[in-house]
C-alpha cells in the first residue's frame, strides 16, 4: 500500500485524498486527510464505475452535545486544545467543531444516510504534519476530553491554510422583471457593494454595511481589503491636512469584469433573436394557413422576441453609460477612509478579530438612490427553507431587497432555526460578496478557533463559522467577499466576514467577526452616535 507519508499512523494514499470527496463539490477533492480516530471503514473505489462515497460537512448545535454546550465548555477545550498542539509543536491553522453526513449501500441495495460523531476537525498547514504526529497529539486531546467527562467526541486532522479572503451617483436596485438585473447589481445601493482602494486597485474587497452619524453616511468594510501589508498595521484616523485615502467603486479587474459581463449577456440575448425571428417567421406562415395552435404560440413568440429586443437595447444603452461615466476611476470614487484601528485577534473577553475599516462615504452619490440598510437577496428561498411542506420563515421581498432590522445576539448562534432536507437542524445564513455573490450557508452553533501564519508572526482568533449549505453549492466565500455582511433569515445581520480555511483564494470553512460585539465594542466606541438602522427620507 502507497502511503502519503512513512509513518506508523499514516493514512493510504487514496484514503488521503478521497475521504473527504465531496466537501468541496461531487465532482472535486477535499481537503487531505491525514489521520482520525473515527472507526468507519474507508473503502476505495474498485475502478472507474463506482462511484465514491461524498461526504458532506454539517454544524453542531446544542442537542448534537448537550454536555460541550454547557457552561461554555466547548471554549474551554478548544483553547485547551490550541494550547496542547502548540506544545506538540503542530502548525495547526483551525479547530473547528463539526459533523459529517454521507449515504452508504445497504446489503438489500437502498441508501442509507449516515452522520458522525462530533468531530473535532483540526486544519494544519500543508506538508507540516504526518500522522504519527497527529496521533500523539490525538491521544493527549482524547485524555483532556476525559479529564471533562466527554469520551463520545472524534478527532480529526486536515491539510488547510486559513486566510483573509481580500463617479456618478449609485443606481437604484431593480426588480426581478428588469432587463438590467443580471448586471447593474454592482453599481446599486444596497450592501455589499465590491470596493478598492484608489491607490490599491489590485486589492478588492465587500462593503458590508451602512451606519449614520447624523446626517452623515458611513460604509464598513475589513481593514485588510483598503490596507495593504506593506503599509503596516497602526491606527489610521483621517486627519484633515493629510492627503484622503480615497474608496472606489470596484477595482480593476471589477469594472472590466463588468463590461465583459454585459458584452456577454448582448452576446447570448443576439443569438436566442436569431432563434426567435426564425421561430416567428414560421409560426406565422403555419397560422396564416390555419394552424390554431400555431397562432396561438405565435402570441408567446412575438412577446419574448419583443421582450429580448427590449434587454438587448437597454443593456448597449447601460454599456455605453458605463464606459462614458465610470471608466475614469476617478468617477468611480465613493468616499475616504476616516478610521481603521489595527487587524488584532483574540481581542477580550471573546477572542474575536477586530479587522475593521470606517469609509465615510459621499452622500451626493449614495442618497439620490439609498435604500438603508439592505441587501440584495437574490432568489433563493428554497434554499433558506428546503421542506416544501412547512411554511418558510424567511419572507422574500418583492423587490429582491431584504431590509435589515436587528442584530443577532451572539448568545442565539448555538441555536438552530431551522432544518436541511434531511430533517438536520441549523441555522441558514447568506451573504452578498464581490466574488461568489449570493450564497446560502449554514452557521455552526460553536466557534472556531483560527490561526494565520505571515512574515511577522502568527495571528490568532476566535470567530463565527459557517459551513458550505451542500455539496453542490460550491464555497459559501472565495478571496474577494472580505467584509461582506452574514445576515439571516429574520432580517438580522449576524457577522462580518473576514477569512476562512481551505485552499487557497477559497474556503472549506468561512470564518466572520460576531456583530454584536463588533458594533457595540468596537465601533460604537468611536462613533457613539452611530445608528446602524435607521429610516431614508421618501424623496430619497
Amino acid at each position: 500500500m502507497t502511503f502519503v507519508d512513512s509513518s506508523d499512523h499514516g493514512v493510504s494514499k487514496l484514503e488521503a485524498y478521497l475521504y473527504y470527496h465531496g466537501l468541496r463539490g461531487n465532482r472535486k477533492l477535499g481537503p487531505k486527510l491525514i489521520y482520525r480516530t473515527s472507526t468507519d471503514i474507508f473503502s476505495p473505489p474498485s475502478g472507474p464505475s463506482q462511484d465514491l462515497r461524498v461526504m458532506q460537512l454539517l454544524t453542531v448545535h446544542e442537542h448534537e452535545h448537550a454536555k460541550i454546550a454547557q457552561h461554555n465548555l466547548w471554549r474551554k477545550i478548544r483553547d485547551e486544545t490550541v494550547e496542547l498542539l502548540d506544545h506538540k509543536q503542530i502548525k495547526l491553522t483551525s479547530v473547528d467543531l463539526v459533523r459529517f453526513r454521507w449515504e452508504e449501500q445497504t446489503e438489500d441495495g437502498r441508501g442509507k444516510t449516515v452522520t458522525s460523531r462530533v468531530t473535532i476537525w483540526i486544519g494544519v498547514r500543508p506538508d507540516s504534519t504526518n500522522g504519527d504526529a497527529a496521533f500523539n497529539s490525538a491521544a493527549n486531546i482524547i485524555e483532556l476530553l476525559k479529564r471533562h467527562g466527554i469520551d463520545d467526541i472524534d478527532i480529526a486532522y486536515r491539510e488547510s491554510e486559513a486566510q483573509p479572503l481580500s463617479g456618478p451617483i449609485l443606481y437604484a436596485p431593480v426588480n426581478d422583471l428588469h432587463p438590467l438585473k443580471t448586471v447593474i447589481d454592482w453599481v446599486t445601493t444596497p450592501l455589499s457593494l465590491p470596493i478598492a482602494g484608489l491607490k490599491t486597485r489590485h486589492m478588492q474587497g465587500t462593503l458590508g454595511f451602512y451606519f449614520k452619524v447624523g446626517d452623515d453616511l458611513y460604509g464598513v468594510t475589513a481593514r485588510h481589503v483598503l490596507f495593504p501589508d506593506t503599509e503596516g498595521n497602526e491606527a489610521y484616523r483621517y486627519d484633515t491636512p493629510a492627503p484622503k485615502k480615497h474608496v472606489i467603486l470596484m477595482g480593476n479587474r471589477g469594472f472590466d469584469d463588468l463590461l465583459a459581463s454585459i458584452q456577454a449577456h448582448i452576446g447570448t440575448f443576439n443569438n436566442t433573436l436569431i432563434v426567435l425571428e426564425k421561430s416567428v417567421k414560421s409560426h406565422t406562415a403555419r397560422a396564416a394557413g390555419g394552424n390554431q395552435q400555431a397562432a396561438a404560440d405565435l402570441m408567446l413568440l412575438q412577446q419574448n422576441l419583443d421582450d429580448t429586443k427590449k434587454k438587448i437595447t437597454e443593456l448597449k444603452k447601460f454599456f455605453a453609460t458605463l464606459k462614458r461615466d465610470w471608466s475614469e476611476v476617478n468617477n468611480r470614487v465613493i468616499g475616504h477612509v476616516v478610521w481603521s484601528p489595527p487587524i488584532t485577534g483574540l481581542n477580550p473577553p471573546n477572542g474575536y478579530t477586530r479587522d475593521v475599516c470606517v469609509i465615510k462615504l459621499n452622500k451626493e452619490k449614495f442618497l439620490p438612490n439609498f435604500r438603508g440598510t439592505e441587501i440584495d437577496a437574490g432568489k433563493f428561498m428554497s434554499l433558506l427553507d428546503p421542506w416544501y411542506d412547512v411554511p418558510s420563515e424567511f419572507d422574500y421581498p418583492e423587490d429582491r431587497i431584504y431590509q435589515l432590522k436587528v442584530i443577532l445576539p451572539t448568545a442565539k448562534i448555538k441555536e438552530p432555526t431551522s432544518q436541511d432536507v434531511k430533517g438536520d437542524p441549523t441555522r441558514f445564513v447568506f451573504k452578498r460578496g464581490l466574488t461568489t455573490l449570493t450564497t446560502v450557508g449554514r452557521l455552526n452553533g460553536f466557534e472556531s478557533h483560527e490561526r494565520r501564519y505571515g512574515l511577522w508572526g502568527n495571528f490568532d482568533s476566535v470567530e463565527a463559522a459557517v459551513y458550505p449549505y451542500d455539496n453542490d453549492s460550491g464555497p459559501f466565500s472565495r478571496g474577494g467577499d472580505s467584509g461582506a455582511a452574514i445576515v439571516g433569515a429574520n432580517n438580522d445581520i449576524i457577522a462580518q466576514l473576514t477569512g476562512g480555511a481551505g485552499p487557497t483564494g477559497s474556503s472549506d470553512i468561512t470564518y466572520g467577526t460576531p456583530m454584536e460585539w463588533l458594533w457595540n465594542h468596537v465601533i460604537k466606541v468611536e462613533f457613539p452616535n452611530a445608528v446602524l438602522f435607521f429610516d431614508v427620507p421618501a424623496n430619497n
